[in-house]
């Protein structure tokens, strides 16, 4: 079943939101989903149906939604949860299930405590029921780079005969080194007899930085499927990161000699858009899609990327979709220019949509002489942010000085309409406005991190605030934008609580 096309296969929906605050909402999921769909990804790991009523709603509104891509549900090696999983997909052109069961013995005698032959009878028994739903099945021997090759073999082989068509070999821990991981994938090749019916994929974490390096060298050694997270994200360290797995193997065509389907130019909207939504901000040096990387800031440099923009750059900014105009429009501008742009960026509004946001870039042009891509990008995160609160910021006053006490009033209004005023001091200007929001909507909480970064530069730039908060050991990111900080800081503390009182329920004030 093997040829030079390498399946792309992205679990950000379901391994990345794993990640500590990373939580989405489904219109967030559907929304992420729908951009993996213009990127051409797959297979989009869509969730985890059993494990929530939250994750079954996600899988599936996803399989619905979403029609060019394989849709995969995970699934614990049971029947209860491969048949959730396959209710899930019911509605998917392309479903997959995937079923996931240790295989180390580390994972075998400290976690399921059952023996290799117990293990062993569960991965069929579940791969078998799956089978008897869909055609495509993947099965992943969880902790595989630690576990005893013989074993692994011979629970391949089964899995295969029980009707797997992937299977998947995940370095769980992120301990294998590139080398190793290459020898493991022959001997593989060389001691599971039935392999040839199967796709080789692979897993990587990236605990030790290599989760990257593990995957390109997975598919020097016959594996055709890659699985990994936008931006990397995922538990701990998290996951092989796409956009440098894909721009790796799109840039080292000449090496690795294989076909990707992949729409690379919507990589940089993809990480900017997992970026705004999980609240997890990407690094300037992140390859690919960080701020810094396509600038040069070495007078050598400069000089040779002037004369040939190949002497240092081994990709062009335009091959991953990193903006690099500046867009011309001022508050004189139309509904139609600003359309025009949003759409060569990727957003497609709709005219409600796009009168809200040409209602806020005029209020942006009103204090900004030029506005870019970037603030562009950023008045429409804030605006879906906006689209998803109970409450609404109506209006901050802040005052404060070296030999004042910060003092701020805040006033809100609730889903109904009511306006709640009131003010207070803090030890600092944005604490006395945490304080004054608490004070209206009295939901306990601990600020946990709280990030303030600029979106382009100048002093007229837009302030980005991400913060996290926790409540009942659950984390909640928000995050807001401005070209008053205060205001930003205020917008996102009360998108983390909305997102906290949406989920947990809590009474309106």
């Amino acid at each position: 079943m093997r040829d030079d096309k390498v399946i792309i296969f992205d679990t950000t929906l379901r391994d990345g939101e794993q990640a500590a605050g990373a939580a989405m909402t489904l219109e967030e999921k559907l929304e992420i989903a729908k951009q993996l769909e213009r990127l051409k990804v797959d297979v989009i790991e869509a969730g985890f149906a059993a494990s929530s009523p939250g994750d079954f709603l996600a899988v599936s509104t996803i399989a619905k939604e979403i029609r060019t891509p394989t849709i995969a549900s995970l699934s614990h090696a049971s029947l209860p949860a491969v048949d959730k999983a396959a209710e899930a997909l019911k509605e998917a052109r392309n479903p997959r299930i995937h079923v996931f069961l240790s295989s180390s013995d580390i994972h075998i005698m400290h976690q399921l405590r059952k023996s290799r032959e117990e293990v062993m009878d569960m991965a069929v028994a579940a791969v078998a029921r799956a089978k008897t739903y869909y055609d495509d099945i993947e099965f992943s021997p969880m902790d595989a780079t630690r576990t005893e090759p013989e074993y692994l073999y011979t629970l391949l082989e089964a899995a295969i005969d029980a009707g797997a068509t992937t299977v998947n070999i995940p370095d769980t821990v992120g301990y294998i080194i590139p080398e190793e991981f290459g020898q493991l994938l022959v001997n593989i090749q060389e001691n599971v007899p039935n392999i040839a019916k199967a796709i080789i994929s692979v897993h990587c974490h990236n605990d030790l930085g290599l989760s990257v390096s593990n995957s390109l060298a997975a598919v020097k050694y016959g594996a055709r499927q890659i699985e990994g997270c936008i931006n990397g994200l995922g538990e701990r360290a998290g996951n092989a990161s796409l956009e440098e797995v894909i721009m790796g193997l799109v840039t080292r065509e000449d090496f690795f000699n294989i076909n990707l389907g992949i729409d690379t130019s919507q990589l940089y909207r993809t990480s900017r858009l997992v970026s705004d939504i999980t609240g997890f901000s990407v690094q300037p040096n992140k390859a690919i899609v960080g701020q810094n990387a396509f600038r040069h800031a070495s007078g050598i440099h400069q000089d040779g990327v002037l004369k040939d923009r190949s002497t240092y750059e081994i990709m062009s900014p335009e091959s991953v979709g990193v903006p690099s105009s500046t867009l011309v429009l001022g508050k004189l501008s139309g509904r139609a220019g600003l359309r025009s742009r949003l759409e060569e960026l990727g957003y497609d509004l709709n005219q409600d949509d796009l009168n809200k946001a040409f209602e806020d870039f005029k209020n942006l042009a009103d204090k900004k002489r030029e506005i870019t891509d970037r603030d562009l990008e950023a008045l429409i995160s804030d605006r879906r942010r906006v689209d998803v609160e109970l409450y609404k910021l109506e209006h901050v006053q802040v005052s404060c000085g070296d030999h004042e006490i910060p003092t701020a009033t805040v006033r809100l209004t609730n889903p109904e309409g009511v306006t709640l005023t009131d003010a207070a001091t803090g030890t600092g200007p944005v604490d006395a406005v945490y304080v004054a929001i608490n004070r209206i909507l009295g939901v306990p909480n601990t600020l946990k991190e709280f990030s303030i970064g600029s979106i382009t530069e100048g002093t007229d730039s837009i302030g980005d605030v991400t913060i996290r908060i926790e409540s009942n050991g659950r984390i909640y990111t928000g995050r807001g934008s401005s070209t008053d900080i205060m205001v930003a800081s205020a917008k996102a503390y009360l998108n983390a609580l909305n997102k906290l009182m949406s989920i947990e329920g809590t009474p309106i004030q």
